[in-house]
């Protein structure tokens, strides 16, 4: 399955490479062209002869690399993005050298030696415990800024609904853009369709500033995830409740002419949808706008239990209905988007 291979593949921000080697070979079956940009990004473009549209999702994931090692192997971490320490406590994880991969796992202190830690812990708090002394990881090719990648597993709660596993920020917004490049591969629309799969989302944005500048789309949408509250008295993001129109986030107010074509599609086609106001964070749509003296962009996404820990939660219904709108919108798209 697509979606199992783009979750459990490695790639926090800066160190892509192994999604972006599985979207290429997917993506190359569907468009025009595909390319790698200098920065690292993957580009692939559906020439068409109508309106041009950029649809951007984030092939980073969050992730540790290591800071310091003490004289008795204790390895301390620096974090790569936004991420609860709590969570991080008996994660699997997995160093890689040239010499193979060396695994360890997160703990605190206190918790190794049997004592009450007392304290939620900070993240300059964890330690990855290798087995291994200073000398022995250093032998193996461990040093100060190896990557420290979280190995979790992908797989099901009690429901085949429920898909749960590392970095769904955002390989399901990934997985998405591959799913639409296929079905738009089987219909005859003039769409102009730049897909771009873009790095180090998760430390600044970068990817997604540096991917357009040869891009002139008419109008974008950014694919990503967002947090739930369905365990709250009045949600407004669940699981299974549709996909998520962001309205605004902590740093950008959306294009509403784009989210009305998404909310009138919607409710033409009888999809559900959930209108996202937070907030806290942001995502690639705040540079996407920023660019070229301004470019109509809004969010799309499928909610995730447990975002920016070790292992989410999501329902493949919405990821389905996601696809399912973005297509809609893409089969027959409009040209002017007027605030």
């Amino acid at each position: 399955m697509l979606l199992n291979r783009l979750i459990s593949a490695s790639g926090t921000s800066g160190k892509e490479n192994e999604v972006r080697s599985i979207i290429f070979s997917e993506m190359k079956k569907y468009v025009t062209n595909v390319k790698e940009d200098k920065f690292g990004n993957l580009i692939a473009h559906r020439k068409g002869k109508g309106p041009t549209v950029l649809l951007m999702a984030h092939m980073d994931e969050i992730g540790l690399m290591v800071q310091s090692i003490s004289e008795k192997g204790y390895i301390h971490c620096s974090e790569i993005g936004r991420i609860e320490p709590l969570s991080l406590i008996g994660t699997r994880v997995g160093i890689q050298t040239k010499m193979g991969r060396i695994h360890g796992v997160i703990t605190l202190k206190d918790i190794s030696n049997n004592y009450d830690p007392g304290e939620v812990p900070e993240i300059e708090d964890l330690i990855v415990d290798t087995g291994l002394t200073e000398k022995a990881i250093k032998q193996k090719g461990v040093d100060i800024g190896s990557y420290i990648n979280i190995q979790k597993t992908v797989g099901f709660l009690g429901s085949k609904k429920f898909v749960c596993g590392k970095a769904l920020d955002d390989r399901i917004g990934c997985y998405i853009l591959i799913e639409l490049a296929k079905k738009l591969k089987r219909t005859r629309t003039d769409a102009d369709v730049y897909f771009v799969f873009s790095v180090q989302e998760e430390v600044g944005l970068y990817g997604a500033k540096t991917s357009i500048y040869n891009i002139k789309p008419e109008w974008a949408i950014a694919v990503d995830v967002s947090g739930t509250n369905d365990f709250t008295e009045e949600p407004t993001r669940s699981l299974g409740k549709g996909p998520t129109i962001t309205v605004k986030d902590a740093a950008m107010l959306t294009n509403p002419c784009i989210d009305a074509w998404l909310k009138e599609l919607a409710k033409k086609h009888k999809i559900p949808y959930q209108l996202d106001v937070s907030d806290e964070g942001t995502t690639d749509a705040l540079s996407i706008s920023l660019a070229q003296g301004g470019i109509p962009t809004t969010v799309v996404g499928v909610a995730v239990r447990n975002l920016h820990t070790p292992i989410g939660i999501a329902h493949m219904d919405d990821i389905q209905n996601t696809i399912k709108l973005l297509y809609l919108l893409l089969k027959d798209p409009p040209r002017v988007c007027i605030v």
